[in-house]
């Protein structure tokens, strides 16, 4: 008895219930930074309660509190050098770089930016921020959907984000921006309720969405926690620090994979379009492929 062993067919790349989800709260988000009305932008937007010089840096501390962000963005590329290339996926190791290179980004902008506040400073602020963004998004959705889901997000978010900057530097609408922060928070929320893939990176979504949402009730009440706290700290600062608090999750998840791999807990490859990590799946389709043409001899 002799066997004959074929490749597979490849499979139809069709989308999961999930995948469609996502794509469809994207479009929507996409109209309403199209068709939306115009937001102005705030005409105190660069009036920050915080004035005060140290050690001759204007706004001091609006401009020194952007430093976790650059240590979170230096110990989360640390963290990933040490871990090994099998610890991780690909598609997760280059989200979760591109995520902690945007933190670095986000600092040196915003730094910049604050040590003299102006449209042109508050341009290269936001282009910072659109990286850690699209890593952050990119991140939950392969955690929660796909692998593919994971890099198409991020690359929308890349896209979108510094087209909503370009624009609103352009045309004075803030409208896009908005959308692509505060919508990409929203869709996090959501993906949050989904049940994490197996495998996937064990990242704490509410905790993300509850250092954010602190960080920007403390931007919008700025000015009254500069007085609430007799001029010591404002609530830009503190927003500054609470953002970058952010961080930690994907911080923690990172640091929880390298203690099982160095604890030698089996780590499975995902494979599969859509991100499937079933071993024992991936056997048995090699098994129905095998003998799928079988002939008998004497």
């Amino acid at each position: 008895m002799t066997f004959a062993v074929f490749p597979c067919p490849p499979r139809h790349k069709v989308l999961s219930r999930a995948e469609a989800g996502l794509l469809l709260a994207v479009a929507a988000l996409l109209a309403l930074a199209l068709f939306g009305p115009v937001l102005p932008a705030s005409e105190h937007q660069h009036a920050f309660a915080d004035q005060r010089a140290l050690w001759g840096v204007p706004c001091a501390l609006d401009v020194w509190s952007n430093l976790p962000f650059a240590i979170a963005g230096l110990w989360g590329l640390v963290v990933l050098r040490r871990l090994d290339l099998g610890g991780l996926d690909a598609t997760s190791r280059a989200l979760a770089s591109l995520f902690f290179v945007g933190l670095l980004c986000t600092a040196a902008g915003s730094a910049l930016y604050h040590w003299q506040p102006n449209n042109g400073g508050l341009m290269w602020d936001r282009l910072g921020m659109v990286l850690p963004f699209a890593g952050l998004l990119g991140l939950s959705a392969a955690s929660r959907v796909s692998d593919r889901a994971g890099a198409a997000a991020a690359a929308a978010v890349l896209l979108a984000g510094s087209l909503a900057v370009v624009w609103w530097s352009h045309s004075g609408n803030l409208l896009p921006w908005a959308v692509v922060q505060l919508g990409g928070m929203l869709v996090v929320l959501a993906l949050a309720c989904l049940p994490r893939r197996q495998e996937a990176l064990a990242l704490h979504l509410g905790a993300v969405i509850a250092w954010y949402a602190l960080a920007k009730l403390f931007e919008a009440a700025d000015h009254p926690v500069f007085e609430a706290t007799a001029q010591w700290v404002s609530g830009h600062t503190l927003k500054h620090v609470l953002a970058a608090g952010a961080a930690w999750p994907v911080l923690s998840a990172l640091a929880a994979l390298r203690h099982s791999v160095a604890q030698g807990a089996p780590h499975v490859t995902p494979s599969g379009q859509n991100g499937a990590h079933t071993v024992g799946g991936a056997r048995r389709s090699r098994a129905g492929c095998v003998g799928a043409a079988k002939t008998n001899s004497n």
